[in-house]
């Protein structure tokens, strides 16, 4: 049986997004799967509305209700080309989006965010990270579901040196990585998109921190 509801995804041309906009269609969890976009992603589905919009400022006017947004909104530093443009794209989207999907009516929150996030932290990315999170605890979703991947394996657009660096050795050094540090090892890209939904069925309101092992179970489940 179809569900009813609604959903949002944002980040839907990146990495997971894209996985997740699949998953979405694909499950049978939602009547209406809505892709806030900069530009189309040129599929064709009977449940997908696609709205180009600006996340710098969203007009929640032109949007429909929702029941559950997700958001796989990511830069790096180098493509953003400076940090304050960066955490316009890491931080100030996805708060904007939060806000935008809690006056539509969205009850659950789903995000990426990363391993280490830490609002203490001297790393600039990490640290925008955890402030990121911090505000958006504050929000007061009743469900808030919080991602922190390691480096992601999966196919990638955009060519990423230092990360396919980072791929094979965490893949030659993953079985040493036990205990603290198996949240460090490389997961797809598709596991997570795969967890962030079945997060999204669970009738388990608060908040929730999503690490290596915790999203492993959740996209086995």
């Amino acid at each position: 049986m179809e569900g009813t509801k609604t959903a949002w995804v944002a980040g839907a041309t990146g990495l997971i997004g894209s996985l997740l906009l699949s998953e979405l269609l694909a499950s049978n969890c939602y009547s209406q799967v809505v892709a806030l976009l900069r530009r189309p992603v040129g599929i064709q589905h009977p449940r997908l509305v696609e709205k180009i919009i600006d996340f710098s400022q969203l007009d929640i006017q032109a949007l429909p209700p929702a029941d559950d947004v997700y958001c796989a909104i990511g830069t790096t530093i180098k493509k953003a080309g400076s940090q304050s443009k960066f955490r316009e794209v890491d931080f100030q989207y996805p708060l904007n989006l939060a806000r935008a999907a809690k006056s539509a009516g969205a009850q659950q929150f789903l995000m990426v965010s990363s391993v280490g996030a830490n609002v203490h932290t001297r790393n600039f990315y990490l640290r925008t990270k955890g402030e990121l999170e911090d505000v958006l605890a504050g929000e007061r979703f009743e469900y808030l579901h919080i991602f922190r991947p390691s480096i992601l394996v999966g196919p990638r657009i955009e060519r990423r040196p230092g990360e396919r660096f980072g791929i094979v050795l965490g893949k030659m050094i993953a079985p040493l990585m036990g205990g603290s540090l198996r949240k460090y090892r490389p997961i797809a890209a598709s596991t997570v998109a795969r967890a962030m939904v079945r997060a999204s069925q669970q009738d388990t309101p608060g908040l929730h921190i999503h690490e290596f092992d915790a999203i492993c179970e959740l996209a086995d489940h």
